[in-house]
């Protein structure tokens, strides 16, 4: 079920209910007294398990709604007590690549050309430039899937190491593996063409580029990621991800949103104009 049909479902139902409780108003309230908590208030069940005992990430995650829509919940925001917010990859930056970065701006933007990104804009590395991936488990690999750019990533775990004849690739080469119920994805091997970031948010990286991923399933309506970025030749430390609450989502099949350079051009003439 795509999600603009759901949409049209939850419309109709919500309909129907309103009616219903106009109609039996007293009724309804009486009920609700002594009624069970509804499936959403529901506390979830445990995450579920794959044959081999590991738990299955399988499923689609998003941040708890589109973007800007109700439920959308991003994660890695200023610390809940307040003070400094969480650094990120371009506070980071060597004096060298602070001052190369002035040079570029939003006309740079690889994703114009329909690039992916070497992270992901919402720092979640599965959604590539979107909001919303979805995983495929087995026990000896793990499919991660994006909602943009036919972007794909197969990780392999069944202890292999990463390929050593291999070019390097606008998204790395992954291996994967499990410490306990953590599902570990080490990614190396990038291209130096790509940003971290889209969005015209100058994040350059360089061929040195190193990502390791945790994925930990907390229940059946989680999947918490952790991430540490190392990018020796561009910044002066790791930069720590804050870590990422994602949902599982109410459908169960990304859509495609696909990407084309002959609809990209319009957005590129428009970014090299000069700013008023």
């Amino acid at each position: 079920m795509t999600r603009a049909t759901m949409k049209t479902v939850s419309a109709a139902a919500a309909a129907t209910a309103v009616a219903w409780l106009v109609a039996g108003a007293l009724d309804t309230a009486a009920a609700q007294s002594s009624a069970a908590p509804s499936a959403a208030e529901k506390k979830p069940g445990p995450a579920p398990k794959m044959a081999d005992g590991h738990p299955d990430l399988s499923g689609v995650w998003w941040g708890g709604g589109d973007v800007g829509g109700r439920g959308f919940r991003p994660g890695g925001g200023p610390p809940a007590g307040g003070g400094a917010p969480p650094a990120t990859f371009t506070s980071l930056y060597t004096p060298q690549a602070a001052e190369r970065a002035k040079t570029l701006s939003d006309k740079d933007d690889p994703t114009l050309h329909c690039n992916p990104v070497a992270f992901g804009t919402l720092n979640v590395r599965l959604w590539n430039v979107g909001a919303v991936g979805q995983i495929v488990a087995t026990p000896k690999l793990i499919v991660l899937l994006s909602e943009t750019f036919h972007d794909y990533q197969l990780v392999p775990t069944d202890g292999r190491k990463h390929r050593d004849d291999q070019p390097p690739t606008l998204r790395g080469d992954a291996v994967g593996h499990w410490d306990g119920d953590t599902f570990v994805v080490d990614v190396t091997n990038f291209t130096d063409d790509t940003w971290m970031w889209a969005e015209g948010r100058v994040s350059f990286h360089s061929d040195a580029l190193h990502i390791v991923e945790r994925y930990r399933r907390v229940d059946a309506n989680t999947l918490e990621i952790e991430a540490t970025v190392e990018d020796p030749k561009v910044l002066t430390g790791p930069w720590t991800v804050p870590k990422q609450s994602l949902k599982l989502a109410p459908f169960d099949m990304l859509l495609s949103l696909n990407c084309a350079t002959d609809e990209t051009e319009a957005q590129i003439q428009s970014a090299s104009q000069p700013k008023k």
